[in-house]
């Protein structure tokens, strides 16, 4: 989708550009963080007794278990030492 007037698109990219590089980095710093918030709100909105790893586990799932394969998700995963292997069945549900 893009409804934004190409004259707004400039102003936007003027103002973007008119801000240092290290700016630029801390804007997308903080929309990642953001991102991450509303990510972690809505995890704890539906299962709001999670615990600390599965929220950890559910986090890198919305945000970044589409790009990798089942097989690379359950690697993370387990050498991020965020679940069992009991638990991987949850992953292969997940993403797939």
């Amino acid at each position: 989708m893009d409804d934004t007037p190409e004259n707004i698109k400039q102003l936007y990219m003027q103002m973007l550009m008119s801000k240092s590089p290290s700016e630029r980095f801390m804007m997308a710093v903080r929309m990642f963080d953001t991102a991450k918030k509303l990510v972690v709100a809505g995890i704890l909105r539906g299962n709001p007794d999670i615990n600390e790893p599965q929220l950890r586990a559910e986090i890198f799932l919305k945000m970044y278990g589409n790009e990798f394969s089942h097989q690379e998700r359950e690697r993370i995963m387990r050498k991020l030492s965020i679940i069992k292997p009991v638990q991987l069945f949850l992953i292969q549900s997940c993403c797939d």
